[in-house]
């Protein structure tokens, strides 16, 4: 029989305790788990969209500068060209349309600007509110949020543009209703034509419009010309002097126009590229060239320059450059400058007296005419031969495009704008009495005056 020491050699191995297994069992779950979150990560990693960080943070800093335009810019360049006692309705005007505008864009317009539809028009429920986009969800390189933002900015500065052909004469009701019709109707179908992609009716004809010279400007510009008609004349145009009150506010207001002109124009390539540089320098030089356009046909027919001039033709050389900012060269961009400078001057004084329209503070003059100016020229210096980006670009044919896409805008936006009209006529009526625009329409829309004693 085996002996104690023989046992002992012999017996068999001890089996782990229960406290062991479980300390096993756990271990080999956690590593299991792990691995499965990181396989996890990594599959959410590589679904997610890498959007460059460059692109985002120059489209973030476009979206505010063209903010800047709109709350200060455009508020004190309209604010101080009108009389003492209706500068806060100039104000309020701006800023409220701009805000309504956003909750319409929002609400209904991106869908109907951005999704597929007809050449006309996008669906208005695709993306209503929204619908079906998340923080990643992309948009050309860009998170779509962004680029709804951005968008969003264009569509309130467009309609806020069109309310200064008619201030100091118009009921406050009257210009929010004006702006849900005007930016449905008008605007939304000028930017799905033009920028939704090649099934938009002007894009599929190839029009070139980089950043709004049809979509914004000739589009804001005539349907100021036309609510001027709609309004009327203020008491006392033609008979009496009708002067800015604060020739200061106006000035500011075109230096931050400028500024957040670059978040506009150069925004408009949608990245830190190549594209953007070219249309900063673009609005750049084109800008200068109408102040200097501008002075000089003052000096000329008037023996001196005017600070409202100068500032007026900072405006027309950043409208002029605006559909062309990306794809003329400077030179290009130099010669649209001094033509929009030097033609808004006659825009905004032989013209105007010619179509005898009280068009307040000439946004037909330096947008109408700065924009259709911008758009004509483009087809001109797009063309590689003359610095522009396009190669093998026939001058005489994109000229003609050009042309078709002006006279289109003009005529779509001169019905929808007086159908607008009509509709506000009968359901709020358009003016103020006579005895509350003498009054002014600081105290009688908003019970305010912007200057005590």
């Amino acid at each position: 029989m085996p002996t104690p020491s023989d046992r002992q050699e012999n017996r068999p191995m001890s089996l782990p305790t229960p406290s062991g297994v479980a300390l096993r069992a756990l271990t080999a779950a956690f590593a299991l788990s792990a691995s499965g979150a990181a396989f996890a990560q990594d599959a959410a990693a590589a679904a997610a969209p890498a959007f460059d960080s460059g692109n985002v943070a120059w489209m973030l800093t476009s979206t505010l500068l063209v903010l800047l335009m709109v709350v200060p810019g455009l508020a004190l360049f309209y604010g101080g060209m009108v009389r003492q006692k209706n500068v806060l309705s100039v104000l309020m005007q701006v800023l409220v349309v701009y805000c309504v505008v956003i909750l319409v864009w929002v609400a209904y317009g991106y869908s109907a600007a951005f999704t597929d539809g007809n050449a006309f028009f996008g669906s208005f429920t695709e993306k209503a509110f929204l619908r079906g986009i998340a923080a990643e969800t992309d948009a050309g390189g860009l998170p779509e949020f962004l680029f709804v933002a951005f968008q969003s900015t264009f569509a309130g500065i467009t309609t806020a543009l069109v309310v200064g052909s008619f201030a100091e004469r118009i009921k406050f009701t009257a210009v929010l209703l004006f702006a849900v019709l005007w930016v449905t109707f008008a605007y939304l179908p000028m930017v799905h034509m033009v920028w939704s992609g090649e099934g938009g009716f002007l894009a599929h004809r190839g029009v070139i419009d980089f950043a709004g010279g049809t979509v914004v400007h000739i589009n804001a510009g005539v349907a100021g010309l036309v609510g001027a008609y709609f309004l009327g004349k203020r008491l006392g145009y033609g008979r009496e002097p009708i002067k800015p009150h604060s020739v200061p506010f106006t000035f500011v207001g075109a230096s931050l126009l400028w500024v957040g002109w670059f978040g506009f124009n150069a925004g408009s390539a949608l990245a830190a590229d190549a594209s953007a540089s070219l249309a900063m320098l673009n609005t750049m030089v084109a800008t200068a060239a109408g102040v200097v356009a501008w002075s000089l046909v003052e000096a000329i027919a008037k023996k001196r320059p005017s600070a409202l001039g100068g500032a007026s033709g900072a405006v027309a050389g950043l409208v002029g450059v605006t559909p062309a900012a990306g794809t003329v060269g400077p030179i290009g961009a130099i010669v649209i400058g001094l033509a929009a400078g030097a033609l808004c001057v006659w825009g905004v004084n032989g013209l105007k007296r010619l179509l005898r329209a009280d068009d307040s503070l000439d946004v037909f003059g330096v947008h109408g005419i700065g924009g259709i100016v911008g758009a004509l020229l483009t087809g001109v210096f797009s063309a590689q031969s003359l610095g522009g980006t396009e190669a093998g670009l026939a001058i005489g044919a994109q000229v003609w495009v050009q042309l078709v896409s002006v006279l289109f805008t003009v005529g779509w936006c001169a019905v929808v704008t007086s159908l607008a009209m009509l509709v506000v006529r009968l359901l709020v009526g358009l003016r103020v009495s006579e005895e509350d625009e003498r009054q002014g329409l600081d105290i009688v829309s908003h019970g305010e005056r912007a200057y005590e004693g």
